[in-house]
């Protein structure tokens, strides 16, 4: 085995630098010249752009559609709707000129002290102010609603620690900015876009998640309230996957945008606002990975099988290549995504070790005496077992076993989070409990004091409070105050 490429740091050592090694090694990205920011490689690219298809997929069968609204937001946007920019302000960056000049000292460029902008820009931290303002000329009537919009865009929030996919100044997402003539109809929209992201991370990505409400402690700035599903990592730690927000009026009417309703009355429209980043693909990779490289779920792999041919001589590869283009055909046909590596410039063993660290799912590998003796090696990703089966109708035969894979996948990671997912009624109990790791459900009174305590002694958040929770009341471990249902608490990315 190509031992070289695939030494990654355990994660039993150091689940952090694991995680680091793996995106670097698994040429996924890495850390640009700008501080903060990363380049996505295309190998993790592509991995992206699966996620993001689908995605769009199912966005666009809900009747949404997409637009593009601006990078830049005039200052005073923000300043607005006061939680919002309370919210932001500590992470905004700003445009404050418009030029450039050469230097007069013959070092380099300078800032041109005369191209100052009459009013400071923010590069976009999220698109609520732009939009909204947008959408004051598009609404005047019931008529005009509902709007259903989505963005695919970059954002930028200044990130002093950062770390690839799972936290830096600038990443990719989607959001989506829906206005209503109702309240229902703004709350059922929040509630079926955080079931389409639920749905997505459960089918595609093979993760489980928990469907529920933030604290308003833990709320978007400017949200009446946050829904999000919560997941959970290998290290017990967890992380945010999707929010989606109802907005109420709040950003109708900082804004202005009204409109006259059936009985002629005019009303602030209600708004949502729902989205999902880059952040997906750390939770891809630490919910699923191993200490030999990336474990990929088949639906979202860029390739789900990978051939490689073991040869003597060119006589031997050009049989082989030759069975391997009617397997190739027939995978093709059936909807299967397939690379054959015929290259000669790398030894078989060093491709199965590159193969295996990028987790592509199924690895065929075929020699003189299985093209002989019209058999072929399959090689699973997720137990990464090997056997020998018949080309008869292998096509098939692969067809079911990514099938198996992926819900394998999400078996796994569903038996992690049931086994990390413990019920406490003491303050002791929960901050022995905390150091294992995982979800910890416990009653809490419903005051932010207490949360933030709690958060101050032990660093765990209240994730969210359960939509199919269990509300049988209890008491708070900390107050011994009243508790109407136990909520989700976790150390979290």
């Amino acid at each position: 085995m190509a031992k070289e490429i695939k030494e990654l740091t355990p994660r039993s050592e150091n689940y952090s630098q694991w995680y680091n090694d793996l995106v670097i090694k698994a040429d996924l990205a890495e850390n640009s010249a700008v501080r903060g920011c990363m380049v996505i490689k295309p190998y993790g690219y592509a991995i992206w752009e699966k996620i993001q298809r689908q995605l769009d997929d199912m966005f666009k069968e809900t009747g949404h559609v997409n637009a593009y609204f601006p990078l830049f937001i005039p200052k005073s946007f923000l300043s607005k709707e006061a939680d919002h920019v309370e919210g932001f302000a500590k992470e905004c960056a700003v445009v404050t000129h418009y030029r450039l000049k050469n230097d007069s000292n013959g070092k380099g460029v300078v800032v041109d002290p005369e191209a100052k902008l009459e009013e400071e820009l923010i590069v976009r931290p999220t698109s609520e102010t732009i939009i909204w303002s947008t959408y004051k000329g598009w609404i005047q009537s019931y008529r005009d609603l509902p709007i259903l919009v989505n963005q695919w865009a970059n954002v930028v929030r200044w990130e002093m620690r950062t770390r690839l996919f799972l936290r830096t100044a600038e990443f990719l997402w989607q959001e989506g900015h829906t206005a209503h003539a109702t309240r229902e109809e703004a709350v059922e929209e929040t509630i079926k876009m955080l079931n389409v992201y639920a749905d997505f991370v459960e089918q595609y990505m093979a993760l489980p998640v928990i469907k529920g409400v933030k604290t308003p402690n833990e709320r978007f700035a400017g949200a009446v309230d946050t829904y999000c599903i919560e997941a959970l990592m290998q290290d017990g730690k967890a992380l945010q996957a999707g929010t989606s927000h109802f907005l109420g009026q709040n950003f109708a009417k900082a804004f202005d945008v009204q409109f006259l309703d059936k009985d002629g009355k005019r009303d602030y429209v209600w708004s949502t606002s729902w989205g999902v980043s880059t952040r997906l693909m750390g939770a891809l990779i630490m919910s699923h990975s191993d200490d030999n490289g990336l474990v990929l779920p088949p639906k979202l792999a860029p390739y789900q099988v990978v051939i490689v041919p073991i040869y003597k001589d060119e006589e031997s590869l050009s049989a082989i290549n030759e069975k391997v283009t009617e397997i190739i055909n027939d995978l093709k046909a059936i909807g299967v995504s397939v690379k054959y590596d015929n290259t000669q410039n790398k030894k078989p063993g060093w491709k199965f070790a590159e193969y295996e660290l990028k987790g592509i799912p199924v690895r065929l590998a075929m020699g003189a005496r299985d093209l002989e003796n019209k058999t072929i090696e399959v090689a699973r990703r997720d137990t990464l077992t090997k056997e020998t089966v018949s080309i008869d109708n292998i096509a098939v035969y692969v067809k079911n076993l990514l099938n198996e894979i992926q819900q394998n996948i999400y078996q796994k990671a569903l038996d992690h989070r049931n086994v990390k997912t413990v019920s406490v009624d003491t303050y002791d109990e929960f901050k022995e409990k905390i150091e294992d790791g995982g979800f910890i459900l416990a009653h809490w009174d419903g005051t932010p004091e207490t949360e933030e305590l709690i958060k101050e002694e032990t660093k765990a958040t209240i994730r969210c409070i359960p939509l199919n929770g269990n509300l049988t009341p209890g008491v708070d471990m900390v107050t011994g105050m009243p508790s109407k249902q136990r909520v989700i608490f976790a150390r979290a990315y």
